[in-house]
């Protein structure tokens, strides 16, 4: 009896609904229009076309559909989209020229309180904030593009902006030449994947007091400054490859007061610091590719209880800085491309220590204008005497199992 009542109102709420058509030949010919006419449930269908609108309201449970991708250009006069909706789709559009300010964060899609939402394949191009998400739940922004051209930081916005959200879900988008490519502020419970973010002025990923996130098989390449992670705890990144981010203060990854985080199986490729480590405590980092950097690792203090194993460093200029107390960090089971140990037993374990702090690289960090030296013998006699006989490097920084060889894992 159940069924045929739940049968009888599915099928009365799709006979209710409705297809809208919107073209410049139909008999609703602006989008504006075409929302205001719908009730929830329907289908707004925006076809082929040029559409100078902007800020359009949206707050019934609607469908948004582009058909041949319509372009809706917003000629600098505020943001275009704006949601304020349960259960709606925003699908198949070409948004652009966004308003550009210093005191509004105006955005080609922006959406305040929702929850149950879609917001796909979509192009988003000269914006100044793209996706702008607040106060909501639930929602899905998947196979968008976003670009601008950012040049300044203070004149430029970001690509995928949430804020105050948890339970969103953003994956396969491409953001590029923007202020930071996604942006994320107290959000928890999210997942981030799939996503290529590159060419962006400060950051392709940031995200502060954002708590129970997992970021997996992105690539964040060729940013100004790298990935930022700042002020979170329960974090699980996985699967990410970040390269190509090169600068006097640059990075791949940034890692400031994070707690109970994984860190595994990424990819850390020619960025001038792989991972820069600060005040962050019981963190696991495994099986993660440490390949070209200029430093493989940077700890700057305060960190505790942090545990690297089975990663691999390879050809680094440096693979570890350290400037801080040991405290219970620890290094154990790791492959080093330069160790120069042996193994007898041939049990595939150094049976000399790793030390994987150089004296050149304790030089660098005290005097920074020495790293011109960095391929010069002198460099290679003053490593050797300090590993003859350690005064300045840290005594209990040592990986006592060192892999003899390059560890394939399933990356």
């Amino acid at each position: 009896m159940r069924l045929i009542v739940f049968l009888f109102l599915l099928n009365s709420f799709f006979g209710f609904s409705n297809t809208i058509e919107v073209c410049s030949s139909c008999a609703v010919s602006t989008i504006t229009e075409g929302v205001a006419l719908a009730v929830d449930g329907d289908t707004v269908l925006v076809k082929s076309g040029i559409y100078k609108e902007h800020n359009i309201g949206v707050d019934k449970e609607i469908y948004l559909l582009g058909e041949d991708n319509p372009v809706v250009d917003g000629e600098y006069k505020g943001y275009v989209f704006i949601l304020n909706a349960n259960n709606f789709t925003l699908e198949g559009f070409t948004i652009q020229n966004v308003e550009q300010s210093y005191t509004k964060d105006y955005s080609a899609v922006r959406v305040l309180s929702s929850k149950y939402f879609t917001i796909k394949n979509n192009i988003l191009k000269n914006v100044f904030f793209g996706f702008m998400i607040e106060k909501s739940k639930f929602g899905l922004i998947t196979g968008n593009t976003v670009s601008s051209h950012a040049k300044e930081e203070a004149s430029s916005g970001n690509g995928i902006h949430i804020w105050h959200c948890s339970d969103m879900r953003i994956e396969k988008n491409h953001l590029s030449h923007l202020r930071d490519g996604l942006y994320f502020e107290f959000v928890s419970e999210s997942f981030i994947s799939n996503n290529t973010s590159e060419n962006n002025l400060r950051y392709g990923l940031h995200f502060m007091f954002s708590n129970n996130n997992e970021y997996h098989h992105n690539e964040f390449r060729d940013n100004g400054a790298g990935v930022a992670v700042m002020f979170s705890k329960f974090i699980i990144m996985h699967h990410n490859t970040f390269h190509f981010n090169w600068g006097t203060a640059s990075y791949g990854l940034l890692l400031k007061e994070i707690y109970d985080a994984e860190i595994h199986h990424n990819y850390f490729e020619q960025n001038t610091i792989g991972i820069n480590i600060d005040g962050c405590t019981r963190m696991n980092y495994q099986n993660n590719h440490f390949v070209r950097n200029g430093w493989a690792i940077k700890f700057t203090g305060g960190c505790y209880s942090n545990v690297f194993n089975y990663n691999n460093f390879m050809s680094n200029s440096f693979n570890l800085s350290y400037n801080s107390r040991i405290n219970d960090n620890k290094f154990e089971a790791n492959y080093w491309s330069d160790y120069t140990g042996y193994d007898l037993d041939r049990d595939g374990i150094g049976d000399v220590p790793y030390r994987p702090v150089k004296l050149f690289s304790y030089v660098v960090n005290q005097t920074p204008e020495t790293i011109i030296l960095l391929r010069s013998l002198f460099v290679d006699l003053i490593n050797f005497s300090e590993k003859v006989s350690p005064i300045f490097t840290p005594e209990g920084l040592v990986d006592e199992k060192p892999i003899m060889h390059e560890i394939h894992d399933k990356y």
